[in-house]
C-alpha cells in the first residue's frame, strides 16, 4: 500500500469513527432524556452536571464533564500501564474530547424531547439503547483507538491476567456505584432520574445487543474497505455498498 493510499485509509476509518461516535452519542441522549437512569458511561457526568446547576460543582455540560471522566480513565491506563502504555493510546484523548461534544450537540438537537408518560420514557430508552448498543458496535469495527471506557478496563486485565469482560463488568458496576455515593453528596438522597431502572436495563441490554448487532455487520466492513476517490466519489460509494 502507498504513502497516499495509508493516508487515505486512515481518513476514511476516522471518518466512519465519527460516525459511530455520533450514533453512539445519539443514544447515550436519549436515554438521559427518558428520566428513567443514563446508561454506565453517563451516570457520574450526569450527577456532576446536575449538581452544577445547583452551584455545588462547575457548570459545565454532560459533554464536557464526559471528557473529563475519559481523560481521567486515559491517566489510569498509564498509571496502571506504566512502560508498557503505548503513547498511541494518547489518542484517546481526541476520540474523548470528540465524544463529548457530540454528547452536548445531540442533546442540543433533542432538547424538545421530553417524555413525560412512563411508556414515553421507557420507548425512549429503549431506543437509547439500541442506538448506543449499534453505535458500539461499528466503533469497534473501525478499529482505531480504543475508547478510554474500554481501554482502562484492558489495562488492568493486562496487567492482572483477569478476562477482560470480567474487569469491564466491575468498572461499570464501579462507576455507577460511584455515582450513587456522589448522588447522596450533591443531593443528599437517590437521584433516580441518573440512576434508575433505565440504568440497570442499559448495563444487560446493551452488552446484548452489540453481540446481535455485530453478526450483521457485512455491510460496514465492505464499507471500511472502500478507499474514497474524488469525482467517482458518491457514484462509486453507493455501487460498492450495495453490490452483491
Amino acid at each position: 500500500m502507498t504513502r497516499k493510499d495509508k493516508i487515505i485509509s486512515f481518513v476514511w476509518q476516522h471518518v466512519l469513527l465519527f460516525i459511530a461516535l455520533y450514533i453512539m452519542t445519539l443514544g447515550i441522549s436519549l436515554c438521559v432524556k427518558s428520566m428513567l437512569g443514563a446508561s454506565v458511561i453517563s451516570v457520574l457526568p450526569y450527577a456532576f452536571h446536575d449538581a452544577g446547576t445547583d452551584g455545588l460543582t462547575p457548570a459545565l455540560t454532560i459533554g464536557q464533564y464526559t471528557f473529563i471522566m475519559n481523560a481521567l480513565l486515559v491517566v489510569g491506563q498509564v498509571g496502571v500501564l506504566r512502560r508498557q502504555f503505548d503513547p498511541v493510546q494518547l489518542f484517546q484523548l481526541l476520540v474523548g474530547f470528540v465524544f463529548g461534544m457530540l454528547i452536548d450537540l445531540n442533546m442540543h438537537i433533542i432538547s424538545w424531547l421530553q417524555p413525560t408518560a412512563f411508556f414515553e420514557k421507557a420507548i425512549s430508552q429503549f431506543a437509547g439503547c439500541t442506538i448506543l448498543a449499534i453505535g458500539v458496535a461499528l466503533e469497534v469495527r473501525c478499529g482505531s483507538v480504543t475508547m478510554p471506557g474500554e481501554g482502562f478496563p484492558v489495562a488492568i486485565s493486562k496487567v492482572t491476567g483477569i478476562e477482560f469482560p470480567k474487569i469491564k463488568i466491575a468498572v461499570d458496576i464501579s462507576l455507577v456505584l460511584l455515582g450513587i455515593i456522589f448522588c447522596y453528596i450533591f443531593f443528599g438522597k437517590w437521584q433516580w432520574h441518573i440512576i434508575g431502572v433505565g440504568t440497570l436495563f442499559a448495563m444487560y441490554y446493551v452488552g446484548w445487543a452489540v453481540r446481535i448487532t455485530s453478526h450483521h455487520l457485512k455491510w460496514f466492513d465492505r464499507l471500511l474497505r472502500y478507499r474514497p476517490g474524488f469525482r467517482r466519489y458518491i457514484y462509486g460509494l453507493a455501487r460498492y455498498i450495495y453490490r452483491k
